[in-house]
């Protein structure tokens, strides 16, 4: 008998949950577990960010318990949350015992970002204990945003070592990572090889993150897009334009089917928390790879969109790390956002957001005593930056109420 190929290897047994019509599903990378095509989220549930995080109010797990049966029942077999998440664990933990849902009907994926290895292992076992399981299916070192974050979670010793153990043990099926990161550093992180999934960012109104898509599916990982509904455009309250563009589909229904029109992409989360969130989900189906020709007919309006304003197409990626401290890329990317789409709202929800000294969302306001520190020099002779930013921040800037 000659020697194994990979040609000739039997093809790897693809684990399934819960699976039921119309829902989809799509293995999830070298994980080799098929995962619905929608997460349920476990960020949004009533009063999940207070203290003490044990505490779970009366109302916050009604909300929780009647989401994870109404995902359930619906084919959803994927329930993610975090440790940053407040009470989720805890909550979630608590709905999954009371209704005595069986261990093989969902896959559980939870996150962290301790930034050692002892707090690695304090973190985990308090997790476990928060979730009341035994295993965690798929965990995620949560955050790696920043060179800092990337380099602690690596070191030796450090976070990812000591997850790797616990996989080696049977608590953690598969290691992955969530970023709000450049595509560099993602990209990095992909390439290392130490994990087997990656949680980012990618929707029609932010497609920079593609090239790292392509890089996870080099690497057989698996591709979770983060908030497509909130981070994506905040699209649960379209402004009417955005609304008539997506026409006869919502604006969730439209953005979910661009994102899942490549197989490349395999689930996305929704924080769904009231029962009209599940209304809207079922207008993701069926989803088609590619695109209809009426969501192509859709997609081609919205890239029409952009005549509008031509100073629009410009992105600004290229002056990462100028001296301003002003995150140009994103704040063009508001910019662009209002100019063509009207949303509005939702650049002041995120512009508002920027901390210089975040690791999530850093960047300094376009105040003019930054855009004085402007490097013009490597911006395209016809683009009026400097303009274009006190636009931007005029129309997005809320000032800070005091006291």
């Amino acid at each position: 008998m000659g020697p194994t190929t990979p040609e000739s290897r039997p093809a790897p047994v693809v684990v399934r949950r819960n699976e039921r019509a119309p829902m989809q599903y799509r293995r999830f990378g070298r994980t080799n577990r098929a995962l619905s095509v929608i997460t349920l989220g476990g960020m949004r549930y009533h009063d999940g960010w207070s203290e003490p995080r044990h505490d779970v109010h009366p109302e916050m797990f009604d909300e929780c318990r009647d989401s994870v049966e109404r995902a359930l029942d619906a084919g959803i077999n994927h329930i993610e949350t975090a440790y940053g998440y407040g009470k989720s664990e805890h909550c979630l933990g608590r709905v999954l015992e009371e209704l005595k849902v069986p261990r093989e009907r969902y896959f559980f994926m939870t996150k962290g970002s301790p930034m050692t290895g002892e707090a690695t292992h304090r973190m985990l076992e308090e997790q476990l204990k928060a979730l009341r399981l035994d295993h965690i299916d798929l965990y995620g070192w949560h955050g790696i945003n920043s060179r800092a974050r990337f380099e602690a979670a690596m070191q030796k010793g450090g976070p990812v070592e000591v997850l790797k153990r616990y996989q080696e043990q049977g608590v953690i099926g598969n290691v992955g990572f969530s970023t709000h990161a450049n595509v560099r550093i993602t990209s990095e992180a992909i390439a290392s090889g130490l994990f087997d999934f990656v949680n980012l960012h990618y929707y029609y109104f932010y497609q920079r993150n593609w090239g790292a898509i392509l890089l996870a599916n080099a690497h057989d990982m698996g591709v979770f897009i983060i908030s497509p509904n909130d981070k994506g455009g905040q699209l649960f309250k379209p402004p009417p334009l955005l609304g008539q563009l997506t026409a006869p589909l919502s604006p969730i229904a439209f953005n979910a089917r661009f994102c899942l029109r490549t197989p490349l992409v395999h689930t996305l989360s929704f924080g769904m928390h009231r029962p009209e969130h599940f209304e809207q989900m079922r207008g993701v189906f069926p989803v088609s790879v590619p695109l209809t020709r009426a969501e192509q007919e859709i997609l081609l309006r919205l890239d029409q969109r952009m005549s509008v304003d031509p100073l629009s197409q410009y992105e600004g990626h290229e002056l990462e790390g100028d001296p301003s401290g002003i995150n140009i890329a994103e704040v063009l990317r508001f910019r662009r956002m209002l100019k063509c789409y009207d949303m509005l709202e939702f650049g002041k929800y995120r512009y508002n957001m920027f901390s210089p000294d975040s690791d999530w969302f850093g960047g300094e306001f376009a105040t003019s005593a930054n855009l004085a520190k402007l490097d013009l020099s490597r911006v395209p002779p016809d683009i009026p930056l400097k303009e274009m930013l006190a636009e931007a921040h005029e129309a997005f800037f809320v000032p800070k109420v005091e006291g």
